[in-house]
């Protein structure tokens, strides 16, 4: 069936991406050097050669380079490639010069004309981008058209399950719902009704959605104080108290640096092995397996999903522990317009997406054309292409100097714009005023009736089913409006929705969660193991957390891993794959033996304080300590073959020597599977 899980190819798909995947072997240069702040120099940048015949250019669209002899209708008001008085050369792909016209190569770019160059040497004097003659190169996007009507899906997760499985899938989901007035209520009232076979208990399937895996100490802590209670003490992280491997992230040295001292410190940091970019994965991995603070980092994950910026890329190493710091975990339970506007105005994602790279007569339209599809109202969000391009235009002048996010007035586009109902002047040459615009773009976006319901969805398809129901999806969205973008409201009418209870054994954990699920359920612990070696550049728990990473790469997905700003696919169909499936049971064996001894471990004959003497009630007791219930008979039945022994069997505490077995088989069940 693996053939019907494959995305069909999307017309986007062939645009490509200007950004580079990997960080550059001279990871540490100074990002603030670049065609605004001095030539770039060395590998990796590559000038496209000059095209041959008439001057004038050839425009560069979404698809690439438009047919020979092509050129946009001529229109005084809109920007037109023509002559440029000097070729420049850009970032990651550089600026191209053909026909003596500038043109960034990539996502979409446009160059002012020198009639326009004219207007904007002047002064505050302003055009007008709001004309509606198709600009960009390719017949496939016309100025009116809306960009998901050039694709198969509306987006990731749906190109997914538009497969015959994904529709079968869609079945067995809870169709509508209810709120009620507290998740606790909500939980008593709802029965879950879809065949699963995770048991269907509410805290049980609570811990399991909230957290990145239930513990003993969760389940615990649920019952004690009550599901409303607990709910409530998860929505108020800064009041949870660190724990010890919360504390002992001090041993990654680069984390609390700031990106000035990250490029002023490079050659120290590099003696001692130590990678930025990766630090902060490693300490996002430490927080998803031991911080009481779950769903706050559930929530992290989310939004490195949602409002993706890669580790890996050419600048990661200096911007993307910032940005985790300020934008991400800032505002994870906070504003999301405020999160949006804050990320805008951040290095890392200006870097990541080329925002650096774009000025008024070099438009690139990365960053617009992103905060429309993936960031705010989606690629059915009812957007054109002339509104891409007019966003673009009025993010220009941001840039980075320094470290530091800056605005640039030389570079802003002046000119009236109008995107999709955001209208304005944007004629002030002053900087704070022409800053201001943006922010209130990108506010706006943020609030649109179509950001609501794509927040909505992907929440929905995070927390409840790979195929929400449309009732829960409604509803969140109306709670989002109402509450002009805060998420702790949203979250708590999600947990007070009958949607939610019901849909127990509707997600599966994808390679990443099936990991930190593991090590959450078998109680590792953050120090090292007596007698361990370590090395002289990095602390046991460091080296320990870089192996993790490194499983996690081989398994496909990281924190912020993915190269492209989509983010990873949170829905099943995307990572069917029996590879990965039998690598992370191999980890999971790994750590039953206590095999990376930077951690600590409890032996798999103690993880079931008084053993039963038989083989079928050890079995059950061991079931309830690692995936939180009973197997069922026949999966009980399986289990016991693998030992060798029957349910009758006398055992000691070692299963007869086979614990490690079943353990590791109890842990490849759908049980743990099932998130």
């Amino acid at each position: 069936m693996a053939e019907l899980n494959v995305p069909p190819r999307r017309p986007r798909d062939d645009r490509g991406w200007d950004g580079p995947h990997t960080p550059r072997p001279d990871g540490y240069r100074d990002l603030d050097a670049g065609p605004y702040g001095g030539p770039h120099a060395g590998p990796g940048y590559a000038a496209y050669p000059a095209a041959a015949g008439p001057q004038g250019g050839q425009w560069v669209g979404p698809e690439g380079f438009a047919p020979a002899g092509y050129a946009p209708t001529p229109n005084p008001g809109l920007p037109n490639l023509d002559d440029d008085d000097e070729p420049r050369t850009g970032r990651r792909r550089a600026l191209v010069a053909l026909g003596g016209a500038a043109v960034v190569a990539g996502g979409a770019a446009l160059a002012m004309s020198s009639q326009v160059r004219g207007i904007f040497g002047g002064g505050p004097e302003a055009g007008d981008a709001t004309g509606t003659v198709a600009t960009d190169g390719t017949a496939a996007r016309p100025s009116g058209q809306q960009p998901s009507t050039v694709r198969t899906y509306t987006e990731q997760n749906e190109s997914y399950m538009g497969s015959r499985a994904g529709a079968a899938l869609k079945r067995n989901s809870p169709s509508t719902g209810r709120v009620f007035a507290s998740p606790a209520a909500a939980a008593a009232a709802t029965r879950v009704t879809v065949k699963t076979v995770l048991a269907k208990d509410p805290i049980r399937h609570l811990a399991s959605r909230a957290t990145f895996g239930a513990t003993p100490k969760v389940l615990a802590d649920i019952k004690r104080l009550g599901i409303d209670d607990w709910l409530r003490e998860q929505l108020e992280p800064e009041k949870i108290a660190p724990t010890k491997a919360e504390l002992k992230l001090a041993e990654l040295p680069s984390l609390k640096l700031s990106p000035t001292q990250l490029r002023d410190q490079r050659e120290q940091l590099n003696e001692r092995g130590v990678d930025p970019a990766r630090e902060t994965v490693d300490a996002t991995i430490a927080r998803q397996i031991w911080s009481d603070r779950q769903l706050f980092e559930v929530m992290v994950d989310f939004w490195n999903d949602f409002l993706h910026v890669a580790a890996d890329f050419d600048g990661g190493e200096n911007y993307r522990n910032a940005f985790d710091r300020d934008v991400i975990r800032k505002h994870a339970l906070g504003s999301y317009p405020e999160m949006l506007v804050a990320a805008n105005k951040h290095p890392a994602l200006l870097l990541y997406l080329n925002q650096t790279d774009s000025r008024k007569d070099a438009v690139n339209e990365n960053l617009a054309r992103e905060n429309l599809e993936l960031y705010s109202v989606g690629v059915d969000g009812g957007y054109t292409e002339k509104d891409v391009r007019q966003a673009a235009l009025l993010q220009t002048g941001r840039g980075v100097a320094d470290g530091k996010y800056k605005f640039f007035p030389e570079r802003h586009y002046l000119g009236k714009v109008k995107i999709l109902g955001f209208s304005h002047a944007n004629n002030s040459a002053d900087a704070a005023a022409a800053d201001k615009v943006i922010d209130q773009y990108i506010t706006y976006i943020a609030l649109h009736p179509s950001t609501a319901g794509y927040v909505a969805r992907n929440l929905a398809t995070r927390f409840v089913s790979d195929t929400p129901p449309k009732s829960l999806v409604d509803r969140l969205a109306k709670a989002y409006t109402t509450n002009r973008g805060q998420i702790r409201p949203v979250l708590a009418t999600l947990f007070r929705s009958s949607e939610f209870w019901a849909a127990v054994g509707q997600k599966v954990r994808r390679p990443m969660e099936y990991l930190v699920a593991t090590y959450r359920t078998l109680g590792v612990g953050p120090e090292a193991s007596a007698g361990f070696q370590g090395d002289d550049r990095r602390t046991p728990f460091a080296q320990g957390l870089r192996q993790i990473q490194d499983k996690l790469r081989e398994l496909g997905q990281y924190p912020m891993g993915k190269p492209t700003p989509d983010g990873y696919a949170d829905v099943y169909l995307a990572w069917t794959s029996a590879g990965t499936m039998v690598d992370g049971w191999n980890e999971a064996g790994t750590l039953i033996a206590g095999g990376r001894q930077q951690f600590t471990y409890m032996k798999p004959e103690k993880l079931v304080a008084r053993p039963p003497a038989t083989a079928g009630a050890y079995l059950d007791a061991l079931a309830l300590r690692l995936v939180h219930q009973k197997l069922s008979a026949r999966e009980k039945a399986l289990v016991l073959d693998v030992a060798g022994v029957s349910a009758s069997t006398k055992v000691d505490a070692t299963f007869n020597g086979a614990i490690a077995a079943v353990a590791r088989t109890i842990l490849a069940s759908p049980q743990h599977h099932l998130r």
